[in-house]
């Protein structure tokens, strides 16, 4: 997709790897992946053809073309394809027990650990507990130093370019593009989800991206 002699892709093969042993050692599957084509067939990889497949709202997912792949190869449920909010829910009730959920992340640690933020809760749900394996796109644009750092990350620059996306949300963030630690009824952080150690192993398999993918 870029040109590996970019000093900044030169610096992501060096530290990428690093960064999956660290997953590793957590017990997540990590791999590093320098290009998105790699990443997608990596992805494909941990996918068997008789795998019901869904996902959570990603942008990253999209970006190396993994939610097309399945769409077209595996089944899937895929909330928006209901007709009314009553379906649409019932979806995503049902996700929560598919073979294989597919998502990107908010954020990420450098010693391998994953930080989200959730409006419903079906994303961080799916991802702590229910589908027998979980794949998360993280491009290199995603990790942070430290926890306190990838929460930061999470909220006040993943959260306010996301909710643009939703059209009518009223929360401080789609108005003013910064987080205003709001409570509204709108609000997509309801929800945040630190997960330092895949249990069981193995279930969490994180793909990291030397690219910068998603928000």
């Amino acid at each position: 997709m870029n040109d590996r002699n970019d000093v900044r892709h030169r610096a992501y093969d060096k530290k990428g790897p690093i960064v999956a042993r660290n997953f590793n050692k957590r017990g997540f599957e990590a791999t590093y992946c320098p290009t998105v084509e790699k990443a997608l067939e990596q992805a494909v990889s941990y996918i068997p053809p008789d795998h019901v497949v869904s996902w959570g709202g990603s942008v990253s997912i999209d970006e190396i073309g993994l939610r097309p792949y399945v769409a077209e190869h595996n089944h899937v449920i895929n909330r928006d394809t209901a007709t009314t909010p009553e379906e649409r829910l019932e979806l995503m009730r049902r996700a929560l027990l598919c073979d294989t959920f597919i998502m990107g992340t908010n954020a990420a640690t450098e010693d391998g650990q994953l930080f989200n933020v959730d409006g419903n809760g079906n994303r961080v749900a799916a991802l702590a507990y229910g589908p027998k394996q979980v794949i998360v796109i993280a491009g290199m644009n995603k990790f942070a130093p430290t926890v306190e750092a990838a929460m930061i990350r999470a909220r006040s620059t993943a959260a306010p370019i996301n909710v643009q996306r939703f059209t009518g949300t009223k929360t401080p963030c789609y108005v003013t593009g910064m987080c205003g630690h709001c409570k509204t009824p709108d609000s997509i952080c309801a929800q945040l989800l630190r997960t330092r150690v895949c249990r069981p192993a193995g279930r969490i398999k994180v793909i990291i991206v030397g690219e910068e993918i998603g928000f």
